[in-house]
């Protein structure tokens, strides 16, 4: 090892002599350590020793435990503490395991882990933070989610939009964002909602094209600018992202969030404004009226608010089932029955189940009136 520069530092904090031992066994010859007995006094040391670049925190320990530890650290107005990776040491209890995830613990290892595996950890956490650092120095881009910012998102809208003018194609931009942020916020706290922000982002660059590009449209709201992309293709991809984000099994503490996304539209030839600037702004006008309207739905290119969600298709509809959201399935019951219909029907006749079809059509149409009906007062 060069003696001339100085090994990274890592804090280890934890009650037990014998695994702070083991633990500093496993890294000594690649870093450089520090170890503390408890949450309070590996604060303390993380407050004055700017040289720790990584924890290594046990979830139970006196006067302050690995969540209460976690919870200063990613609370800081430090950036440097609340960006601090930590491995927290995994306990018996799945549920405690869970609450440091959700506490914002990097990772977790188990007690008794190999040399060879803690490094492996350790040197992929600390690549992850130095790629997330250089992100966060690259100008235009988002200091949270190093996505392009607000106005690197109307630059490259304005591109599409030239490039669609000078080739006679198509641009669209979909503006989206999670429905009540703020009540997310106020109940669950600012670094929850980051990591919800994160997760909508993994989604999103999993289902988008490499031609796409997605941005911030403010800090709680993102945008994708999409080149070459027709109206149609374009809301049909916005429902299925709304859709996944319906039945997504999300939890915090333990409870599954009911969590819903809403999403605008907008297109160029299909709607007529003059820039760029101003197809962006109109995706987010139309987010606005999603909201306004109820939340969980798309909104597009058409002059009718958007008063109702769409039927889900049935496998959706059988997703949300599920996921305990039978209540967004039951408006939609009356055509979701003629479409599996045909499907009962085939049960009936190969397995002779005796059902009584007869009775669940009329009953089927019946709904179906009676929603005409209701539409129509």
């Amino acid at each position: 090892m060069d003696s001339a520069r100085k090994p990274p530092r890592i804090l280890i904090v934890d009650e037990s002599r014998i695994t702070r031992a083991t633990l500093i066994k496993h890294i000594h010859e690649h870093y450089d350590f520090r170890e503390e007995i408890n949450g309070e006094a590996g604060w303390q040391a993380l407050v004055l020793d700017h040289s720790i670049q990584l924890v290594i925190c046990a979830l139970s320990m006196p006067m302050l435990d690995g969540d209460g530890l976690l919870a200063r650290l990613r609370s800081s107005r430090l950036a440097r503490l609340r960006r601090m990776p930590v491995l927290m040491i995994a306990g018996e209890h799945a549920d405690s395991n869970q609450r440091a995830r959700e506490l914002g613990a990097s990772d977790l290892i188990d007690r008794n882990i190999a040399g060879s595996e803690l490094l492996a950890r350790i040197a992929s956490l600390r690549q992850l933070v130095e790629a997330q650092n250089e992100l966060r120095e690259r100008p235009g881009l988002h200091p949270e989610t190093g996505l392009p910012t607000r106005q690197q998102v109307e630059s490259l809208a304005g591109q599409a939009w030239s490039h669609a003018l000078r080739h006679s194609t198509s641009a669209s931009i979909l503006v989206m964002g999670f429905d009540d942020f703020a009540a997310l916020r106020a109940q669950h706290g600012d670094q929850v909602v980051r990591k919800l922000q994160m997760r909508f982002v993994t989604l999103l660059t999993e289902k988008m094209r490499k031609e796409d590009t997605l941005g911030h449209y403010s800090d709680s709201e993102l945008a994708i600018v999409s080149p070459g992309t027709p109206y149609p293709a374009c809301e049909a991809f916005a429902n299925r992202l709304r859709e996944a984000i319906a039945v997504a099994n999300i939890a915090v503490h333990g409870h599954r969030l009911d969590l819903s996304v809403s999403i605008g539209v907008a297109n160029t030839p299909v709607d007529r404004v003059a820039s760029a600037t101003s197809l962006l702004g109109l995706a987010g006008d139309r987010l606005m009226a999603a909201r306004q309207a109820g939340g969980n739905r798309v909104r597009a290119g058409d002059d009718k608010p958007p008063t109702e969600t769409p039927v889900p298709r049935l496998s959706h509809a059988i997703d949300l089932i599920r996921s305990g959201h039978a209540h967004a399935v039951i408006p939609h019951l009356a055509l979701l029955g003629k479409e599996i219909l045909p499907f009962l029907e085939l049960l009936e006749r190969e397995l002779k189940l005796g059902l009584p079809l007869a009775e669940i059509r009329k009953r089927m149409l019946d709904r179906e009136q009676g929603v005409q009906d209701t539409r129509q007062a």
